[in-house]
């Protein structure tokens, strides 16, 4: 990815007309922001590890695969939330790792790990770099050093046993790359978080990523039969069965971990033959209210789409403006929902016949296939909007949370509240991008003017959303994980004797607390 922005280069797009007029019309945003450096003008802190550090770790992995070097040190400095970007734009000196690591094996990543303990060098497991929640920030822990280790090398499918439907694959897969070595079996996972381009299989597992095909295939970590797991104390290799009583599933200890207890090095997945058939729906709500019960009613009596979702009206606003930008719908009043069956041929008929009955009775108004056609295709590009915005000196940012369906508006009507007090004259979109029988996740989108020292008053609008959040009963975070932004509420999360736990558990399985120090346990 672009060190200072989302993705590709070569698919960043210009705002539309649209855009800039609602920017100037609801902002007040009609410039540009100031340029960031290029990369060669960044000014990095100097590495703080020794020859002799740099030595031992060439050593464990050979000497090709270590690098102190600027230039691969700025891409790892952090992930792609809005604040690692402003940060990525400043030009005063910046945090980065002190050096990358490229381990090939989990051998390799043992023998790091164990130079790390001894030369007191903290290390941050890398994968995509997708992290919004400064899950990637080289936090040195109170260490001397800290090192990013990138686990690109560790991307094969290593098996595909066709009889259980189960697929291993190396944590460094990306997921398109995951999807294209099944697909080329005839088989498909099927996770496409917003991140698919990028985030990797290890990553997936790491933060219990939640895809936008869940209501069919599930969370991540619903896909999980098993995962090898490197640790400074040894290696787990979790997951004997479909199902055990054998005690407490260890596997739920590192999934969700952040690679603050360990290094998974594979996953064990449950993967099902590619579709034969998909169907397509859009639907019209005359209110959020409304689509919200229609989609609790579908999901409470098993339907069976792949992916329901529901944007509230002002989200649905904003994304008819954007029809340039990330597909865009054609006219809709109310709020816009979007559901898609795949599976066989009968089994998607009767699917879509039985979901339709659902949401037509709770008041929808069917808008044919082609808005779920165009959300689908544009699903991943929201990202480079935000880029986009940015330059053009507005502040878009997300955060999630989840609760059950009696708590969820509430919930929904103190996060917004929340957060147009912190940031006011901001947009406040929602939508349901997740649902279960006995709740359902909100996902936000904030967009204000950058303002003088947006990365402050982000950082305030961000706390007030999450005391919001914790006050009204919800999750601090639904699926973008705990990182560095959510530490501070995991107390509330837990409680007391959680964290006491958590500390344990890393106490016993990385005693030198070299592992991704700052994130996850408080």
């Amino acid at each position: 990815m672009k060190w200072d922005a989302w993705g590709d280069p070569a698919l960043a797009k210009e705002l539309s007309a649209d855009i800039k007029g609602l920017l100037a019309a609801a902002l007040g945003v009609t410039g540009d922001a100031a340029p960031g450096p290029a990369a060669d003008e960044v000014v990095l802190r100097p590495s703080r590890l020794s020859p002799e550090d740099l030595d031992a770790l060439a050593d464990a992995v050979g000497a090709a695969h270590v690098s102190a070097a600027d230039a691969d040190r700025l891409p790892r400095a952090g992930g792609k939330s809005t604040p690692d970007l402003l940060r990525r734009r400043s030009r005063e000196p910046q945090d980065a790792p002190d050096a990358v690591v490229l381990p090939g094996s989990e051998q390799d990543i043992a023998a790091v790990l164990a130079v790390c303990a001894e030369r007191r060098i903290a290390v941050v497991p890398f994968g995509g770099g997708t992290s919004v929640v400064g899950g990637l920030d080289p936090d040195r822990g109170g260490l001397d050093a800290v090192v990013s280790l990138d686990l690109r090398r560790l991307d094969g499918l290593l098996d595909l046993d066709e009889t259980s439907g189960e697929a291993v694959l190396g944590a460094g897969l990306t997921g398109p790359a995951a999807e294209s070595l099944l697909a080329e079996r005839g088989w498909e996972l099927g996770h496409y978080p917003q991140s698919f381009r990028y985030a990797t299989i290890g990553g997936f597992a790491a933060t219990r990523s939640s895809g936008q095909d869940s209501a069919g295939y599930g969370r991540f970590d619903d896909m999980v039969r098993g995962l090898r797991v490197v640790t400074p104390a040894g290696v787990l290799d979790l997951g004997r069965a479909p199902a055990s009583a054998a005690g407490p599933d260890l596997r739920q200890l590192f999934l969700g971990s952040e690679g603050t207890l360990g290094v998974i090095t594979a996953v064990r997945l449950r993967v099902h033959p590619l579709p034969a058939a998909k169907a397509y729906e859009a639907w019209s709500f005359p209110d959020f209210a409304t689509g919200t019960a229609a989609l609790r009613a579908v999901e409470q009596r098993g339907t069976g789409p792949t992916v329901i979702r529901l944007s509230d009206e002002a989200e649905t606003m904003v994304n008819l403006a954007m029809t340039e930008q990330i597909g865009g719908t054609p006219t809709v009043s109310g709020c816009l929902a979007v559901t898609v069956f795949e599976g066989d041929a009968r089994q998607v008929a009767d699917r879509h016949r039985a979901t339709r009955e659902v949401l037509l009775a709770a008041g929808a108004t069917s808008l044919g296939e082609a808005p779920a056609r165009a959300w689908e295709h544009g699903r991943f590009n929201a990202p480079y909007l935000r880029d986009s915005l940015l330059s053009a000196g507005a502040l878009c940012e997300t955060l999630e949370t989840a609760a059950s369906w009696k708590r969820l508006p509430a919930l929904r009507t103190a996060v917004t509240e929340a957060l147009t007090a912190a940031l006011p004259g901001a947009l406040v979109l929602c939508h349901i991008s997740h649902v279960y029988p006995t709740g359902a996740s909100l996902y936000f989108t904030v967009v204000a003017a950058l303002g003088e020292d947006p990365l402050t008053r982000w950082g305030a609008a961000k706390h007030a959303a999450g005391e919001a959040i914790v006050g009204a009963g919800g999750t601090i975070t639904h699926h973008h994980a705990v990182g560095a932004d959510h530490r501070p509420w995991m107390t509330d999360e837990v409680g007391d004797l959680g964290v006491r736990i958590l500390r344990a558990v890393k106490a016993e399985l990385d005693p030198a607390g070299i592992l991704n120090p700052g994130k996850l346990i408080p």
